[in-house]
């Protein structure tokens, strides 16, 4: 079987771990890795060198629904069969944008900001990808999502948009989790949590975690694989984090 897995965000970060844990997978023929600037991101430089043809890359832009839909068929034509979507793309803050750690903080270009890359972008991903994930094999459409975006289990407030936007990530990857399993019986659609990573989205507010709970890309592309490897139809819909427990919604 010719296996394909495709990665947004898949330039750096755990994005770009994921992409070479699946190029080391022979398993895996093809692999596509999507960014806003993929042909020339120097971490699928060095991997192209090593892996191709078996490395794809795309550029897009998740913000842009004509960039995705410009993209899906450009995946389309090459291959129309997907075996893993996994969308890592999300922001947590840039300049301008910093986690809120009081109300007064909170203003309406940020949490829209925040809404457009990580609640829009997913849902959008979902409705012009899916069509490749929709066969008769299993397959799996994963968006990244964070323990904070949990409502349930949101103990300490703050970070008021990317809490909003992750939780509205939620909802949408739930819902269309129903819709899609009509469609393709055989279709997994799940939010994942990574744990806390050492990348640049975490960087600053990572000197706090201990040691054992600040996870390499490498480390959380190997264990966020395994999960997926471990779903069935009936994880459909639901919420898991790097371990494989379910966290609430």
């Amino acid at each position: 079987m010719n296996l394909h897995a495709l990665i947004i965000g898949g330039s750096r970060g755990i994005g770009l771990a994921l992409v070479e844990t699946l190029l080391a997978d022979p398993a895996w023929s093809r692999v596509t890795a999507a960014a806003r600037h993929a042909e020339s991101a120097p971490g699928l430089d060095a991997l192209a060198a090593i892996h191709t043809p078996r490395l794809h890359r795309l550029n897009l832009d998740v913000s842009d629904e004509r960039s995705l839909q410009a993209a899906a068929a450009r995946v389309a034509s090459v291959d129309p069969a997907l075996h893993l979507l996994i969308n890592t793309a999300g922001l947590l803050h840039d300049d301008g944008l910093r986690p809120e750690r009081r109300l007064a903080e909170v203003t309406a270009d940020n949490l829209l900001r925040s809404y457009a890359v990580n609640a829009v972008g997913p849902i959008l991903i979902a409705k012009h990808f899916h069509p490749l994930l929709a066969h008769g094999e299993r397959a799996v459409l994963a968006n990244l999502s964070a323990r904070v975006g949990s409502i349930g289990d949101n103990r300490l407030g703050g970070w008021y948009a990317y809490r909003a936007a992750k939780a509205a990530q939620n909802q949408l990857t739930r819902t269309v989790s129903i819709e899609l399993a009509r469609r393709a019986p055989k279709l997994i659609t799940v939010a994942l949590h990574p744990g806390t990573v050492a990348t640049d989205l975490s960087k600053p507010f990572s000197g706090n975690v201990a040691g054992d709970k600040l996870f390499t890309p490498a480390y959380a592309a190997e264990r966020l694989l395994a999960v997926i490897a471990g779903l069935s139809t009936e994880s459909n819909g639901r919420f898991y984090a790097w371990d494989g427990a379910e966290i609430p919604w």
